[in-house]
């Protein structure tokens, strides 16, 4: 508990002994010690209240939650009502400590969650380590990243191994081997070994800074709900202000009855009214949410954003990066009769040991054991075809139909749906290699679970081949495939899907982030996928998934809209029992001990709904 709210906390205390002495006190036994202890407590807790009334007042700010209370409780004053004006006062602050208590809890949390600002950066200089503020260090700076230690800034790994916690940026509990050569983010832990690495960005620039100025700053953009209860409290307020004066004043003259009975109507009115349930609960609610999916690696730029993936009824996706981890990989090896599919993928695997392209790679990782390059001779390019080589002594062809041809082979019907390398071995057909984009292994079941969530289209667009594209999409249950499209004609296919929306309903795209910028800027939603220090990302999308598992998106959808509900849940929960309570005040039905309920009761069951939203990890 902070010191303001121990301080709160001990006037009410105090308030709180004084005001129920006040009330066990006969009257008859010191007839004005009775009045002086509820005006005491009165004064205690009360004071800060009215101060502020009284300085929104001059600052042009009159109609809010201390002006009601002001005028509510001096008027139960004016009517010699010490007891309920001493109450209201003391229940209304009980309330708001625990309103603060319940805010800070929540703001606690979030920070606790985005605790990854590094505190200091081990540098080398001069052939010593010097710890200094990572602020201070600059690109191409050697760092020490000591075992239990937070990775400070963006860097290569130059020497050294270890497993890294990656949780607090991409919510994923199962560690990270790092070894020489890969890249490392600051906000990392290290586990155990001790890694030297050299800076790639300056702090400002870095991983941890930018996620962290998205959190900070995901407030500033309100969602509809917000911007809805500030502009109903700015009308809100007045207005029953003035209905309750009117209830004061109208009735009595009308009536020919005594003023007396009306006031306290209209104070028990005024009371009823406050706001404060409305005010705090909603961004309470949004807060919880952003926060809760920032701990579920979904990064969420603002209120607005998070509210929108709760209308999302169509998304559409990118292939490569998105939906496949645009890395080659082996699918299938084809022999021809007399030949079997270990001494095809060797002869291919050894005939590309000197290519550096992806799809050597692939041949290569497939093949799975170490290659002697010294039982490879005679290598020879042949563009836009392939290549030929000398291994053992023989001569072997890898390449498409067209090198086949050339060297007078024929060569077996392939499929068009993948990358097709062709084996000839002295002259002889081996068969064919498919290679393909590799399918993420929970894109499947991510389209499922977002049909799960409500999601009624999902397409997928791609400058890849009709078959290649089609075959992606019937595995992963797509609904619509877009094939053999360019950049621009993705923002054109964006365009046309946008025009096909309801009123209500909102389009998210996904990509990832470094390509698709334009379309991610075009869409309702632009959604980065697997965006882990990809500044473009960060810059183009209004949500960031920070890990390469498309899963997330149906996880941000219900994130949303569980965050949506609790605050529907409290706007129409709050005015129903206000209304209803505020009819009652005005019939002559509720006294002032309702009154307290339905402020600060409403505020603090809404509040307590309100923190709902922070618990994500069953979503």
């Amino acid at each position: 508990m902070t010191g303001k709210l121990k301080k709160r906390l001990y006037r009410i205390i105090v308030s709180a002994i004084f005001f129920f002495s006040g009330m066990i006190l006969p009257h008859s036994l010191l007839p004005y010690l009775h009045e002086i202890l509820l005006i005491s407590a009165y004064v205690i807790v009360g004071y800060d209240v009215i101060l502020k009334a009284v300085k929104n007042i001059m600052r042009g700010k009159v109609f809010d939650e201390n002006f009601l209370m002001t005028i509510a409780t001096f008027g139960a004053f004016a009517l010699k009502d010490y007891d309920e004006a001493t109450a209201v006062m003391l229940f209304y602050q009980i309330g708001e400590l625990f309103q603060s208590y319940a805010i800070n809890q929540s703001r606690k949390s979030i920070s606790d969650l985005m605790d990854i600002r590094p505190d200091y950066a081990n540098v080398k200089r001069d052939g010593e380590i010097v710890t200094v503020d990572p602020e201070e260090v600059a690109v191409g700076d050697e760092i020490v990243i000591k075992a239990g230690e937070r990775v400070p800034l963006d860097a290569v790994v130059t020497s050294g191994r270890s497993t890294l916690d990656t949780s607090a940026l991409t919510g994923e509990s199962l560690p990270r081997d790092v070894s020489e050569g890969d890249a490392i983010l600051s906000g990392y832990i290290n586990l155990n070994g001790l890694l030297t690495a050299t800076v790639t960005k300056e702090y400002g620039e870095s991983t941890v800074s930018k996620v962290l100025d998205l959190v900070e700053n995901a407030s500033s953009k309100k969602s509809t709900s917000e911007n809805f209860i500030t502009k109903f409290a700015r009308y809100y307020t007045p207005t029953v202000v003035i209905a309750a004066a009117l209830l004061a004043t109208i009735p009595p003259l009308v009536l020919s009855e005594p003023f007396s009975g009306w006031v306290k109507r209209s104070l028990i009115f005024l009371v009823i009214s406050c706001p404060c349930a409305l005010v705090i609960s909603i961004p309470l609610s949004f807060f919880g949410g952003i926060g809760g999916a920032a701990k579920r690696g979904i990064l969420v730029k603002g209120s607005n954003y998070l509210e929108a993936m709760a209308q999302a009824d169509t998304v559409v996706f990118d292939k490569t990066g998105t939906l496949t981890k645009g890395v080659f990989a082996v699918e299938e090896i084809c022999p021809a009769p007399s030949f079997d599919k270990d001494g095809l993928i060797r002869a291919a695997a050894f005939a590309e040991c000197f290519s550096s392209h992806p799809i050597a790679a692939s041949l290569r990782k497939a093949y799975g054991m170490d290659i002697d390059q010294s039982l490879v001779k005679n290598v020879s390019e042949i563009a836009g075809k392939g290549l030929s080589a000398e291994v053992d002594g023989i001569t072997v062809h890898a390449g498409n139909k067209k090198l086949m041809e050339e060297i007078g082979v024929i060569c077996q019907d392939t499929p068009d749906y993948a990358t097709v390398v062709h084996v000839a071995y002295d002259g002889k057909y081996m068969g064919y290699i498919l290679i393909n984009d590799v399918i993420k292994d929970d894109s499947a079941a991510a389209i499922a679970d977002l049909k799960a969530s409500g999601i009624k289209k999902t397409v997928m667009l791609t400058g890849d081949n009709k078959a290649a594209g089609e075959r992606v999409g019937n595995m992963l249950g797509l609904d619509k495939v877009y094939t053999q499209l360019l950049p621009g004609d993705k923002v054109d296919k964006v365009e046309e899907l946008l025009k096909e929306q309801g009123e209500n309903s909102k389009l998210a795209f996904v990509g990832d982030g470094i390509n698709d910028a334009p379309v991610l800027a075009r869409a309702d939603i632009g959604i980065a996928m697997g965006a882990l220090g990809s500044d473009a990302a960060i810059e183009a999308a209004d949500i960031v998934i920070m890990t390469d598992e498309p899963s997330k998106i149906a996880t941000a959808i219900r994130i949303s809209k569980k965050t949506l509900s609790i605050a529907r849940q409290n706007t129409v929960f709050a005015l129903v029992i206000k209304i209803g309570v505020m009819i009652l005040g005005a019939l002559n039905m509720a006294n002032m001990w309702a009154a307290v309920f339905a402020d600060v009761g409403v505020a603090a069951i809404a509040i307590l709904n309100s923190l709902r939203a922070l618990n994500t990890s069953k979503l």
